[in-house]
């Protein structure tokens, strides 16, 4: 028996039963009477708003019931589409809230916390409240409760003297032993009983698992379509650069070879062109492997890497990284040339003065958010770049936002779900 677990329980059970007799109540009205004043045109304003603080209140019970009783409740909302503004977003909007079924077990979920929740939550707190009660019956308080109104009732003992005040004491402990053993299970139960309601009925799991399907179709025909490209750009960048660089590097060789003894001063004159060739191409080559895959990434990780790119650009660049370690390599590949695409399109098109990167990785995602002062407007909807961005941290489950009014700052933040692979201690500056 373990006796601060089971006063832990205890205390949470009574803030289960203020929250199940106050939140609960408060939020099932205000949300019934918001969906009831759609008919009048106020409801549609107000009703998206009122089932998001259902949602959030929701949410905020799946939390205590996994931290207070290790019961996990998964989330069964469906993903929000975009919304016009105006009236016809404001509709569209409210019609997504209603034909979710999730928005309808939770007004069920309020309904059951308010009730047989709230008993649950009680009678886990209520066996200790009662107990020490009993033994404050017995301290003496039973004379001035009898004497104002007779006999006073504890369970089924009637307190009038002190003997019985003491046999109110001794029911009291038995309500305390009680409590020590069965709180830790009560408050569990009324986790499952929250579970048995938050949780995604089994037809919503499988149209979860159907979007699931069909976003990592998607996923993976983008991801061959990218593989595709890349693959068409390496041929396009050596066919016409470093390869047409070593085809009239032989051809001025071969020329060399017949001027030698001729002309010598025009043979020097075409080595030295030569040379500069293969120069000009072992760069060509250099640069494409680094498109490809660049070594400072591969060295020394996905944070100096960063850094490296902030100082090749054309607009000061200040560089946050908190990263515990090195991650898969793929991961680091699509973080690092997404911040590299990300500091073109600034260079390009903002009119930045200067940019600020931030990297880290907490809550087992990698975060990345690129700020810049410039002028604003980026859509995702509109420009190709941020929608090949999209489609690249979609091949591992990244999502992409961008916050970009007209005007600036912009900041566009990116997540890829990750673990560190590998501890690096020069990756946390």
């Amino acid at each position: 028996m373990n006796i601060r677990n089971a006063g832990l329980a205890g205390i949470r059970g009574l803030a289960l039963a203020v929250l199940g007799l106050i939140e609960s109540i408060v939020l099932f009205v205000f949300a019934v009477v918001s969906i009831s004043f759609i008919s009048i045109g106020i409801g549609i304003f107000t009703t998206p708003w009122m089932i998001a603080r259902v949602r959030d209140r929701a949410d905020h019970r799946r939390e205590l019931a996994l931290r207070w009783s290790g019961v996990e409740i998964a989330r069964p909302y469906r993903p929000a589409p975009k919304f016009r503004p105006g009236i016809a977003g404001s509709w569209r909007r409210v019609e997504w809230v209603l034909t979710d079924p999730a928005t309808w077990r939770d007004l069920q979920w309020l309904l059951v916390d308010m009730t047989a929740g709230a008993i649950l939550a009680y009678i886990t707190a209520g066996l200790f409240l009662e107990g020490a009660f009993g033994w404050v019956l017995a301290a003496g308080v039973w004379r001035p409760i009898v004497s104002a109104g007779g006999t006073y009732w504890f369970a089924f003992i009637p307190v009038s003297s002190q003997t019985t005040a003491f046999l109110a004491a001794l029911l009291g402990t038995v309500w305390i032993l009680l409590g020590l053993r069965f709180s830790p299970t009560l408050l569990h139960r009324h986790a499952l009983l929250t579970r048995a309601f938050l949780a995604p009925t089994p037809a919503a799991q499988e149209a979860a698992l159907k979007r699931r399907v069909a976003r990592l179709a998607e996923t993976r025909s983008d991801a061959v379509d990218s593989s595709a490209a890349e693959l068409r750009r390496i041929e396009r960048d050596l066919h016409d650069g470093a390869q047409a660089r070593l085809v009239a590097m032989g051809m001025n060789l071969g020329i060399v070879e017949h001027l030698l003894e001729q002309n010598p001063e025009k043979a020097r004159k075409i080595l030295s062109e030569a040379r500069q060739s293969s120069a000009d191409a072992l760069t060509e080559l250099r640069d494409l492997v680094r498109g490809i895959h660049p070594p400072v990434l591969a060295e020394r990780g996905l944070g100096d890497a960063v850094r490296a790119l902030a100082l090749r650009g054309p607009i000061p660049t200040d560089v946050n990284v908190d990263l515990a370690g090195r991650f898969e390599a793929p991961v680091e590949s699509a973080a690092y040339f997404t911040v590299s695409e990300l500091l073109t399109n600034a260079a390009k098109h903002s009119g930045a003065e200067r940019i600020w990167i931030d990297l880290r990785h907490e809550d087992g995602m990698l975060r990345v958010s690129v700020t810049d002062d410039g002028s604003g407007g980026a859509d995702v909807s509109r420009g190709t770049g941020l929608q090949g961005i999209e489609r690249r941290l979609g091949a591992f489950d990244g999502v992409l936002a961008v916050n970009s009014p007209v005007g600036g700052p912009t900041m566009v933040t990116m997540e890829l779900p990750c673990a560190p692979a590998a501890p690096a201690a020069n990756q946390v500056r």
